[in-house]
């Protein structure tokens, strides 16, 4: 099976193609551009590269969310067409899942943070043994204190992965005792953990068709907040 992924849920922009066998390649960005401007050039670019027509993919895997509202948006619409116009299926993967590969090899709670601001984080925790992930929360956001909290009363180990990554450790270092930041290489989003995730969704049979795929944002978008806190103020 081959599968293209793709993850446009933070300021990466990446795509990659995996198999059974392995992760045959893996492009990324770290640009100020947008996402519309580079994930397909992209995705053209890695297929030509591995002599792979599009026609040749199995399944189309994306990163559903948390993130940014119009990341997410346009990775999830570039698959939805691709995916529709091929007839083939499409796999939804949590960010924190797929982050949560990058960390693998970490013995301890791997603790996977977007920041979602106003000193908040999309989060979600996992503990890691070498050979297996358990995920130990749902996804979620919260405050970093709650956070910060929860992490104590586990007594372990921490590493911080995600593009909140550094402000949870500017913040949370020197109060929990063994606190690790993942390198900058493993710390942000990758669309070869996309697929790495979806290959074990496949073997689920856990497919949905385009029409079945929709963002996951956790909370209301700012400009919905601000509406909303506007017209409780006006009661």
């Amino acid at each position: 099976m081959k599968i293209l992924a793709l993850d446009t849920s933070a300021k990466v922009s990446s795509v990659s193609v995996v198999t059974e066998d392995r992760v045959l390649a893996e492009f990324s960005a770290h640009l100020n551009l947008t996402h519309s401007q580079t994930i397909m050039p992209m995705c053209e670019q890695l297929l030509s590269c591995c002599q792979i027509p599009l026609e040749e993919i199995d399944a189309f895997a994306v990163s559903r969310g948390p993130g940014s509202f119009t990341g997410l948006r346009i990775g999830i619409s570039a698959v939805k067409g691709m995916a529709y116009a091929l007839g083939k299926p499409c796999i939804a993967v949590s960010t924190l899942d797929a982050l949560s590969f990058n960390g693998r090899q970490f013995e301890g709670i791997l603790c996977c943070v977007m920041d979602a601001r106003c000193n908040q984080v999309y989060n979600a925790l996992y503990e890691s043994n070498h050979t297996s992930l358990t995920k130990l929360t749902e996804d979620r956001a919260l405050f970093i204190d709650e956070l910060s909290q929860e992490l104590k009363e586990r007594q372990k180990p921490v590493l911080l992965i995600g593009d909140g990554a550094e402000l949870c450790y500017n913040k949370l270092n020197g109060i929990l005792p063994d606190l690790v930041l993942a390198p900058e290489n493993n710390r942000y989003q990758r669309a070869s953990s996309v697929g790495l995730v979806a290959l074990e969704k496949a073997k689920q049979g856990e497919f949905i068709s385009p029409s079945q795929l929709i963002p996951q944002y956790l909370r209301l978008p700012q400009a919905q907040r601000e509406r909303m806190k506007k017209l409780e103020e006006q009661k």
